[in-house]
């Protein structure tokens, strides 16, 4: 049986301390970003698009804030990605 290699860890505040219901999801894959229940961005390792939920990925000021942590840039940055084909908008939920 091959083992899948999974690490989930709280986002971390510019504070230091971990933030609740915010989560990094590490796979062999690439990174995901979670903000509570749902699935906002993915990163692949290697080759491949960074995908963001089509419906999530904007959802509110919060998961913005972390978002942008996540991908080290504003949302004005996101957008115009989006725009440009360099993020790919999909559903990760």
């Amino acid at each position: 049986m091959k083992t899948l290699k999974i690490k989930v860890e709280n986002m971390t505040s510019t504070h230091g301390n971990d933030v609740p219901n915010q989560f990094e999801i590490r796979t062999a894959d690439g990174v995901y970003f979670q903000s509570y229940n749902s699935i906002i961005a993915f990163c692949p390792f290697g080759e491949g698009k960074v995908c963001l939920d089509r419906n999530k990925w904007d959802y509110s000021r919060t998961t913005g804030k972390y978002r942008n942590m996540f991908l080290r840039e504003t949302k004005k940055e996101t957008s115009v990605k989006i725009d440009n084909g360099v993020y790919e908008l999909v559903d990760l939920n």
